[in-house]
């Protein structure tokens, strides 16, 4: 049976699993479903059109579904789809999704929300994801599986992170960064690739130096970066690794892709 606490307001249209626990004055709103399991421990506003999946967690103060900061919102019915099992921490904001950008924000699988983090209109996170204290991710952007965003950070609209790719912290971020890589800086510049996170999470030896040999060869000096692209994407034509940066580079994007600072190297 669902456990409400009677300091709770939960609105009569809103859909709570029997196996949900709805702590001290939290809000619900109307059109919210909440998964099997799901634990708001107190004073967390859910509000629009919002899906929490089963087994989340979401501390006190955290703020999700309520009305995009964006200008150009006008009250389309829009969404925010929470996946399953993610830790939500203290102060957080999710938005959901404008017209201008599908409609939804979505988030992932399996993610750790730490306090004050921000995920604006039409964002995309993957699953596995980390961000970090009051990391900042504006409209647009799409963060790939994996990714950690460092605390403080900031991320421009409509950038991408690729998965396993690595934002230090009080990093800005205005370019999309490639997959296993690895940023930093105040305006962030690549930094060669995320080599502590790959060796983590059980990559081989010989995929990350098959990976350094393509990012020598992704931000050489030799020809265009479309030539570089090329000559990789034929050179390590069986890696699924390098063949997923290849992919994130050919798709397309409204930001150009971060680059090292001159001098810098893996």
């Amino acid at each position: 049976m669902v456990s409400i606490h009677p300091t709770a307001i939960v609105a009569s249209g809103s859909t709570i699993d029997d196996e949900a626990n709805i702590g001290p004055y939290c809000v619900i709103g109307e059109h919210v479903t909440i998964g099997a399991r799901c634990h708001l421990v107190s004073h967390v506003v859910v509000a629009g059109q919002t899906t929490i999946g089963d087994d989340t967690v979401v501390y006190p103060f955290a703020s999700l579904g309520q009305r995009p900061q964006d200008l150009k919102y006008h009250g389309e019915n829009s969404r925010l789809m929470i996946g399953a099992r993610n830790q939500i921490r203290e102060q957080v904001t999710m938005n959901p999704g404008t017209e201008g950008g599908g409609m939804a924000t979505v988030v992932g699988d399996d993610n750790l929300f730490m306090v004050g983090a921000h995920v604006a209109h039409d964002c995309h996170v993957g699953s596995h994801v980390v961000m970090a204290n009051n990391a900042t991710l504006a409209g647009h952007v799409t963060v790939e599986d994996y990714a950690i965003v460092g605390g403080l950070s900031a991320v421009h609209q409509f950038v991408r992170i690729g998965r396993h790719a690595i934002i230090g912290g009080m990093s800005g971020v205005e370019n999309d960064v490639i997959p296993y890589g690895s940023v930093k800086g105040e305006r962030a510049a690549l930094n060669g690739l995320n080599l502590v996170g790959l060796r983590r999470r059980g990559f081989d030896r010989d995929s990350i130096d098959r990976l350094r040999q393509a990012y020598r060869t992704l931000f050489g000096s030799e020809g265009t970066l479309q030539d570089r692209i090329d000559r990789i994407a034929v050179e390590f034509a069986g890696d699924e690794a390098v063949q997923h940066i290849i992919a994130f580079l050919r798709s397309d994007a409204s930001r150009a892709v971060l680059q090292p600072k001159s001098g810098d190297d893996d």
